[in-house]
């Protein structure tokens, strides 16, 4: 018997597609024979209806376990927009108010000169809390309460709403410990009982032994071979260094410990089928299959530019709208000026295009580094020449 892994060309590819995307899905098809990716899925929705569901690959390393209809994966910081979708949500109901000081939610928040940072400076990367800056023990991560406690006695890097940078991994347990304070449920339990058991969305913060046999393994990102990564600056290393993450070596975000937890900026587990059903309704009227999602004046507000300019933290060009990536010159999404959504590290995506009213939603458990996600992209270009709007 050979011990030869299957050819990534011969990667089974299964699901629906309408013809008039044909191309995506031979693009889809040759993202794995290039190895841009061992397994993954894209789905698609165009006025709230479904005309991609494409899953193909393998789950693992060892290319035994085909990638199946209902397998979910860590989409990483596409849980961000989840975050935001639950805190634009609040705001609705009258139990959060955007531009409320967060002190007014959590007290301890007020300390090292923070009392007057609003929520929505959370949201938008402005509140300069991208790192803590006492060291942590290993796995601190898992202490939700340890975290939010430095984080709440942590002074901003910066003048909070003087810049931008991304709060790459505190963002979470910052929008987090505000709908805990509020709600008296964690961020996990927040997201089923609010939104993904009323719709049906597969998608969890912090996941359960049932879900593991159809939980993906996370894999090695690729690099493209013209990758050139920028030297991090000090804050980013120290705001992915401390705590030492439970990233702690090749294989460990496949643990149960990793799965069950809730980082809600990095760990999200979900479906590409979900993910398109709940921004293709934000990109139509806020519904989805008669359930109310949000108004279309929320989205709208909740999509408006706050920031644009060279990241503070990653040295590069970011766009956000309150909680969402916006579609920017150096990173288009499509080819229509209000998308907004937001990528994961390797190339997941999430996003809504309320012009062409699309909802987009793509999952791999490998991908590649960079900021770009060209095999990502290309997928993105020939839906919308399709479509022929490009």
């Amino acid at each position: 018997m050979s011990d030869e892994l299957p050819s990534p060309a011969d990667a089974p590819v299964q699901g629906y597609c309408d013809p008039r995307f044909a191309a995506v899905r031979d693009q889809f098809q040759q993202n794995f024979a290039d190895r841009s990716e061992t397994g993954a899925a894209l789905a698609v929705t165009l006025d709230g209806e479904p005309v991609i569901d494409l899953y193909g690959g393998w789950t693992d390393a060892e290319h035994s376990k085909p990638w199946a209809s209902n397998t979910i994966v860590c989409c990483y910081s596409v849980g961000k927009a989840i975050c935001a979708i639950l805190s634009w949500r609040m705001a609705e109901r009258g139990e959060l108010e955007i531009d409320r000081r967060v002190a007014d939610y959590w007290p301890e928040f007020a300390q090292n000169g923070k009392a007057d940072i609003p929520f929505r400076w959370l949201l938008t990367h402005q509140a300069g809390l991208v790192a803590i800056r006492r060291p942590l023990p290993r796995g601190a991560m898992l202490d939700w309460e340890l975290m939010t406690s430095e984080l709440a006695e942590q002074e901003p890097w910066w003048p909070p709403g003087n810049a931008h940078g991304y709060h790459s991994n505190t963002q979470g347990f910052l929008i987090g410990e505000v709908i805990r304070r509020i709600t008296g449920r964690s961020i996990g339990q927040h997201l089923q009982s609010d939104l993904s058991q009323p719709i049906g969305l597969d998608f969890h913060f912090g996941t359960k032994p049932e879900h593991d046999l159809r939980t993906a393994d996370m894999l090695p990102m690729q690099q493209p071979p013209d990758f050139r990564r920028a030297p991090p600056s000090a804050l980013q290393t120290l705001g992915g260094r401390n705590p030492p993450h439970i990233l702690s070596g090749p294989g460990s975000q496949n643990t149960r410990e990793y799965r069950a937890a809730e980082f809600p900026s990095t760990t999200g587990h979900g479906a590409a089928r979900g993910l398109a059903r709940l921004f293709g309704a934000l990109a139509t009227d806020g519904r989805l299959d008669g359930v109310h999602i949000l108004e279309p004046q929320t989205i709208d507000a909740m999509s408006t530019e706050q920031v644009y300019g060279v990241d503070r933290i990653l040295g590069r060009p970011t766009r956000f709208a309150s909680g969402f990536q916006l579609t920017m010159a150096e990173r288009p999404l499509g080819p229509n000026p209000r998308t907004f959504g937001h990528f994961g590290g390797g190339g997941s995506l999430a996003f809504a295009d309320p012009d062409a009213r699309v909802g987009w939603g793509y999952v791999m458990n490998q991908g590649r580094g960079g900021w770009q996600h060209r095999h990502t992209r290309r997928l993105l270009d020939l839906f919308y020449e399709a479509l022929g709007t490009s």
